[in-house]
């Protein structure tokens, strides 16, 4: 049997309200850990990442995100001043992403045990990461709008 406290919820799962934000953060937490993952296994030693610069591929230019995905694999392996010379905003961006990751485990086991307070959690929550990720893309969107021609 399963007990219900003060809440009129199960104790073992999240409230109806708390389902969906629960289930935001979880796919969020794997988007996230996916990007970590593909940094661990491709080595930054061998130039075999699968996913090319289309900007660079038609311009011939380089954008301000390449490099990124070489930089991020240095960085999982402790290499930050070379990680800084392929990108200099890839530890700004890789630090975005490992808060980013510690947030959302916290805020779905949140979202998992309690329905208190979710509201002012959620929002709490979007502006916090907004401003975080303003903060730690900015170089790179002010790069890309004064290359605009016009």
């Amino acid at each position: 049997m399963v007990t219900k406290g003060n809440t009129g919820r199960s104790r073992f799962g999240p409230g109806p309200s708390g389902k969906s934000y629960f289930l935001l953060n979880i796919i969020l937490t794997g988007v996230i850990l996916l990007v970590m993952g593909y940094s661990l296994f491709y080595s930054p030693d061998e130039e075999k990442y699968p996913v090319p610069c289309i900007h660079e591929q038609l311009t011939g230019e380089p954008c301000p995100s390449c490099g990124m995905s070489h930089a991020f694999s240095l960085i999982v392996r402790g290499r930050l001043a070379e990680a800084l010379e392929w990108n200099p905003h890839s530890l700004r961006l890789f630090l975005f992403f490992a808060l980013q990751l510690l947030m959302r485990i916290i805020l779905a086991a949140v979202a998992f045990r309690t329905t208190k307070n979710l509201r002012a959690i959620s929002v709490t929550d979007a502006v916090v990461s907004s401003v975080m990720a303003l903060t730690a893309f900015w170089p790179l969107l002010r790069m890309m709008w004064l290359s605009l021609p016009g």
